[in-house]
């Protein structure tokens, strides 16, 4: 979150153009399932383990997890020949600070 927005000046168009990235990708119900999944297992998951726990392929999975690491929702770690996903921290305390700064309420 930038200055004018904490000085209580609005939604600066950077911090804007952001938070719509954030909800563009959780638009679509089968990547909330997905972050949610991650968060849960509290462990850095294969793209295999996330497509035995969610009804959808392998080439979804992988296209979701793109979606979400482009806004860092999620971490991708590569480890030998295969990439792991995570939650990104982080995100469990900035996601919250924006929706409050959108919705025009001072931290």
């Amino acid at each position: 979150m930038n200055e004018a927005t904490r000085a209580g000046q609005g939604l600066s168009p950077e911090d804007a153009q952001t938070y719509a990235g954030w909800f563009r990708a959780l638009a679509d119900p089968m990547r909330v399932r997905l972050l949610n999944l991650l968060a849960e297992e509290r462990r850095p998951l294969t793209v295999g383990e996330i497509t035995e726990r969610l009804p959808i392929g392998q080439s979804t999975v992988s296209h979701h997890l793109k979606l979400l690491a482009e806004v860092r929702f999620v971490l991708p770690e590569r480890q030998g020949a295969s990439v792991r996903y995570e939650v990104n921290a982080a995100c469990l305390e900035c996601f919250p600070a924006a929706v409050s700064a959108i919705l025009g309420r001072q931290p």
